[in-house]
C-alpha cells in the first residue's frame, strides 16, 4: 500500500464511551465486535445494547478479520478534499464471517479489480492520526461450508 495514506489530514472517528474499545483494539492491531450475551449475535456499529434481543449485555471478543465483498461502489470525485490523494478507491459492504456488515475501504490495485464475493481480510492502516479498518483481498482461499 501507498504510504501516502499515512500522511491524509482527513476527518476520523470521534470515540465515544460506547465505540472506544473497538478504536483502541485498531490501534493495537486487533479487531474487535460486541458480543451479546444473551442472543449470541455479533453486533458491529457499536452500541449499548443488542439490536437482535435489545439485551444490553454486550461484550467485546476479538473478531476473525475475515469476510465477504457484498457491494462496492469506485469512488473518483470523493465526498472531503483530503482523500482526493488517493482516488479512484473503492468503499464496499463487507459481510463479517461473524454476521454483520460493515462499511469500509477496500484496498486493491484498481476499482476493477473489486467483485462481488471476494473473500477479503481486514488491514488496519494508518490514516494520519488514525488507524482505521480496512479490507483487502484474502491470501488464502477459504473453504466453502
Amino acid at each position: 500500500m501507498n504510504d501516502i495514506y499515512s500522511t491524509l489530514d482527513v476527518p476520523g472517528p470521534i470515540p465515544t464511551a460506547i465505540s472506544e474499545p473497538f478504536w483502541s483494539a485498531l490501534q493495537r492491531g486487533e479487531f474487535a465486535l460486541q458480543r451479546c450475551e444473551s442472543c449470541g449475535e455479533a453486533i458491529f456499529y457499536p452500541r449499548a445494547h443488542c439490536p437482535h434481543c435489545w439485551s444490553e449485555k454486550l461484550t467485546w471478543r476479538t473478531a476473525s478479520g475475515r469476510g465477504t465483498v457484498k457491494s462496492f461502489s469506485a469512488i473518483h470525485r470523493p465526498g472531503h478534499f483530503a482523500w482526493s490523494a488517493v482516488a479512484p478507491y473503492v468503499i464496499a459492504l463487507i459481510e463479517l464471517e461473524e454476521g454483520p456488515t460493515m462499511l469500509s475501504q477496500l484496498i486493491v490495485d484498481a476499482p476493477a479489480d473489486a467483485r462481488v464475493g471476494m473473500h477479503v481480510t481486514l488491514r488496519a492502516v494508518q490514516i494520519g492520526k488514525y488507524t482505521l479498518p480496512f479490507f483487502e483481498p484474502a491470501r488464502e482461499t477459504r473453504q466453502e461450508t
